[in-house]
């Protein structure tokens, strides 16, 4: 970043102020609350991870440092709740992904579902697509997820999402597109899995190994100190 497009003194010190103020608000309304679920305690949250990450790049762009704060469960691809403070109804958005792994593996599945369940007909269990229609319209997506390695799959990232709803949506409303109409300041709450998170565990375990064997690698040198001093006293 240029210095001209650096953030001043003034911008970052202001950006401060505002955590301050957020932290009050948010103490204010745990104390206040009015329940586990108090929309007041959410959106002081939201508030408060807002201002926090403001502050936190600004404080970086400025000064190249940064704050030793990480709040749980705030994302840059989703606003704050802005959604019913009481919904009537909602929607569960999910997306599995998964790597057909072992094709044999999958095809012969589908083809002993099909032995069983089907008469006849034609042999859609002979293709990779054909034998994803089988096993998915005969299993749920929940069985498939617990049992993917017997179908020859392996799985990818995974997003849960719940989305508030003021009323339940007409049937047949949404299903040609059922994922457009989705409100990310109606989303409730999120969970994600993906393997980038057991990536970064890695590299903390990895940083804290290489510790290790540096404090390791110390306590050899003292030792091989120690052991050397009654040499040096013999030489003399």
């Amino acid at each position: 970043m240029s210095d001209a497009a650096q953030p001043t003194a003034a911008e970052v010190r202001a950006a401060a102020e505002a955590v301050k103020t957020a932290l009050d608000r948010h103490l204010a309304a745990v104390e206040r609350r009015s329940g586990e679920d108090d929309p007041a305690v959410y959106e002081a949250f939201n508030e408060l991870a807002a201002a926090a990450e403001t502050y936190d790049e600004l404080l970086y762009d400025r000064y190249d440092e940064v704050t030793p704060f990480e709040i749980p469960g705030t994302d840059d691809s989703l606003p704050p709740y802005a959604g019913p403070e009481e919904p009537n109804a909602l929607s569960v958005l999910i997306r599995r992904d998964y790597a057909v792994a072992e094709p044999q593996r999958l095809l012969a599945q589908a083809q002993r579902v099909e032995a069983a369940e089907y008469d006849g007909g034609e042999d859609t269990a002979s293709t990779v697509h054909g034998a994803l229609g089988i096993l998915f319209g005969e299993y749920e997506p929940d069985e498939i997820a617990s049992r993917h390695k017997e179908f020859g799959l392996e799985e990818g990232d995974s997003t849960l999402w719940v989305v508030a709803a003021d009323d339940p949506a007409d049937p047949g409303e949404w299903l040609e597109s059922p994922f457009d109409q989705a409100d990310p300041q109606r989303v409730v709450c999120r969970f994600d899995v993906s393997a980038v998170f057991d990536e970064e565990s890695e590299d903390e375990d990895f940083e804290l190994d290489e510790a290790d064997e540096v404090d390791d690698a110390d306590e050899v040198d003292l030792e091989a100190e120690e052991d050397l001093e009654p040499l040096e006293a013999d030489r003399r």
